[in-house]
């Protein structure tokens, strides 16, 4: 059982920045690949970035790719979503994930522990 709970988010204008972290409690953080996802209002959750458990992988959107960076830190059971440039097509809820699949790490069905969200508003 792993819990997550994001923090970072708020309100930042047009080519600002924003990190965001998730702090995790559980067992095994260092063997979950670790994503992020953002839902913005009426449209279906989207893939963000994801990260291997050794940190040396990233994975990326293509929209956000070169704007945003993952890290993570298993030592302190944290990883982050580094956010430059963002331009209001970035507001939405976004969510930490964990996937013990190992596998397809750019679909939500593969991740099984979900933090609550924090929301990211950018205004034009």
């Amino acid at each position: 059982q792993v819990q997550l709970v994001e923090s970072g988010g708020g309100l930042v204008q047009a080519g600002g920045s924003l990190r965001l972290s998730c702090a995790a409690s559980g067992r095994a953080f260092s063997s979950y690949v670790m994503g992020w996802f953002r839902q913005a209002p009426g449209k279906e959750r989207e893939f963000v970035a994801a990260i291997s458990w050794g940190g040396d992988r990233p994975l990326y959107a293509n929209s956000v790719k070169g704007r945003f960076t993952i890290s993570r830190d298993n030592a302190k059971n944290a990883v982050f979503l580094q956010m430059n440039s963002l331009n209001p097509e970035d507001t939405a809820v976004y969510f930490c994930a964990a996937n013990s699949y190992l596998t397809h790490w750019s679909s939500d069905l593969k991740y099984d522990y979900w933090g609550q969200g924090t929301q990211v508003t950018v205004s034009s």
